[in-house]
Formats: C-alpha cells, structure tokens, sequence
C-alpha cells in the first residue's frame, strides 16, 4: 500500500508551472539582449560556445529536483510492518472542591489557583493514564470524563470557578459518589481518586461512599489546601477583582480554615495518602510525582500496522539531480579552423 502522511504538501507540486515561466521568461530576456548588444553575426561568434541545450536541460534537472523534493516533503510510505502496542496506565480522577472559600488566600495566589496550577503539572506528567475531572461544593458533576485528551482536559479545568456551582456548601460525599461513578465508566483496575479541598465538610455524609472505594479497590488521596488558621474568604467582581470579603447575615467577616481530620479519615480508610499544600510546603507536589511515575495496568494488546517512510529515496534523487545539473557545462567545443591565419 502508498500512502501520503503529509498530502497538503503536495499542493506546492503547483508552483512547478510557475517555475519553468520563470526559466522560460530569463532564457527570452537573455535573447533579446544579445540581439541589442549589436551585430547579430558577431554575437553569434561570440556565443557559439554556450549550449543552448544544455541550459534547457539544467532547467528540466532544477525543476524536477524540486518536485522530488516537494513529494519527500509529503512523508511518501509504502511497505508495512506489524507491531503489538499495549496500553498501559491507571484512571486517575481528580475531584476539585469550588466552594467560596477555596479563594481565600492563605496559599498563594488563592487555594484554588494553586490547586489548579499542581493538576496542570501533573496533567503534563501523564503517559498513557486517563484523567477525569469532578467539580464538588453543596453538589457535585463530572466537568471532564476520563481521558487521554490531556489539552482538552486541560481547558476544562482552567474553566472550573465557584460560580460554577449551583449550591455552595462542600458535600465530600457527593464528590466521593461523583468520582467513583466516573471510575466506573472505564475498564482498569487501576483506579485513583485525587480530593482536593479544605477539608470544611458541611455535610459529613460520606460513610456509604468510603465502603464502596475500599471494596473496589480505589484509594483516595486527600490534598488538604489552606492552612488551619482562620483566614477570610474573598468577594471577587466580574473581572476577578477583591472588592471585600464574605460576610454573614450579621455583617461579620466569615473566616475559613482547614479541617484536617475529616480529610484525614478518608486518605486512611482507603490506605492512601493525605497530604498538605500550605505555604512553601512541596507535599502536593510529591504526590504528583507519585500518581505520574506509578506504572499503571497493561489494559488491552492490539496489532497496528505501521508504514515504512520512504522519503529518504526521493531526497536521494533530487539530490543526485541537483549535482548533475551542477557538473553539467553550459558551453560546448567548437572545433576553429587555424589555416591561413597567418598568412
């Protein structure tokens, strides 16, 4: 079978007309200004050495040089092989927490930037996993199903902000419930959950959905993000600016801090880690590293036809073309008859 891998670059195959114009139109010139240099019969003594033929030739050599040169340009493949590919990797599906007061900023710049920043990194660090996407606060919703789509993901998470969420609150359970229903939808056994919050559970329901992750199988790993200190929750305008800070029907400043040991019990139930990115602290980080280096499960085995490149054959000739026309003389012998020319 022959095939192109690159085909548009056979477009510029249409530029070749245009070139041969361009040698026609200088070989014209050149003969109208000899025939303005003066005595034609003269010119032609002058010029009988140069091969008219030749330069034709040179031409028909540059011209066909570059279309070859154009066609190794479209990846020309034929000849096949047989490979066996195996998919290997885990699924991997990260829970992130939209509630308010995920953008205090006791972590810099706020705690859901910096969760979003920590998921971009491990997102780049991927090589065959899958990766999903929760949105939790009073309610939770998949924002992106598992995928190897890293770009695609990537988007979907740059969009995810409070006003997302139809209910405020922080309900770990209908994150929970969420995320392991997303993990259901794929085949392998190797399966993660990533909670990332600040731990303020308002609604402490989550014990069903804790017996279900163990029996699967599925650990959940626990980023608590904030620190335990007090600290309040921002009120951003349209154009994301801080205008005050929330506040309750009272008018006083409402402050959120950590809550460590919810999170926790949910890490340790399923025999997987909790950890912290308070300030200057690197544990998120470790954890990327972690999910990003585990090898995974070997989930399916498929044969793929792979096609033999044979560009290099084509940039051969045209460059064996192009050393021709390059050793190739534009003038030729002429014979002169040396009699008399000193009597």
């Amino acid at each position: 079978m022959f095939r192109f891998f690159d085909s548009e670059w056979l477009m510029a195959l249409a530029s070749l007309p245009l070139l041969a114009a361009l040698f026609w139109v200088a070989s014209v010139r050149r003969r109208r200004a000899l025939d303005a240099f003066g005595d034609s019969a003269l010119v032609t003594k002058l010029t009988a050495t140069v091969s008219v033929a030749a330069r034709r030739w040179k031409a028909v050599l540059i011209l066909t040089a570059v279309g070859l040169a154009v066609v190794a340009l479209a990846r020309p493949q034929f000849g096949t092989r047989v490979e066996t590919v195996r998919s290997v990797g885990q699924d991997i599906v990260v829970a992130v927490d939209l509630s308010q007061s995920m953008l205090a900023e006791d972590v810099s710049p706020n705690r859901l930037e910096r969760a979003r920043l920590a998921i971009l990194r491990l997102m780049r660090s991927l090589d065959g996993d899958r990766i999903g996407l929760v949105a939790f606060a009073g309610s939770a919703f998949v924002q992106s199903p598992l995928t190897t789509d890293y770009a695609a993901a990537g988007m979907f998470l740059n969009a995810m902000q409070p006003d997302l969420m139809p209910v405020q609150g922080t309900d770990l359970g209908a994150a929970l419930r969420v995320s392991l229903d997303a993990l259901e939808q794929g085949a392998r056994d190797a399966r993660v959950v990533v909670i990332v919050t600040d731990g303020e559970d308002h609604e402490a329901d989550f014990e069903a959905e804790l017996e279900r992750a163990v029996s699967a199988g599925v650990r959940i790993h626990v980023v608590g993000i904030g620190s335990t200190d007090g600290v309040p929750i921002p009120v951003l305008d349209a154009q994301g600016r801080r205008t005050g800070f929330l506040r309750d029907e009272d008018g006083t400043v409402v402050t959120t801090r950590l809550g460590e040991q919810t999170l926790r019990t949910v890490a340790e139930r399923t025999g997987a880690r909790y950890v912290t990115a308070g300030v200057g602290g690197t544990a998120f980080d470790d954890l990327v590293d972690e999910l990003a280096s585990a090898q995974g499960q070997a989930l399916e085995e498929r044969q793929v036809t792979q096609f033999e490149e044979q560009f290099q054959i084509f940039i051969a000739m045209a460059l064996a073309l192009l050393f021709v026309e390059w050793i190739l003389p534009e003038r030729r012998r002429v014979r002169t008859a040396w009699a008399g020319r000193f009597e």
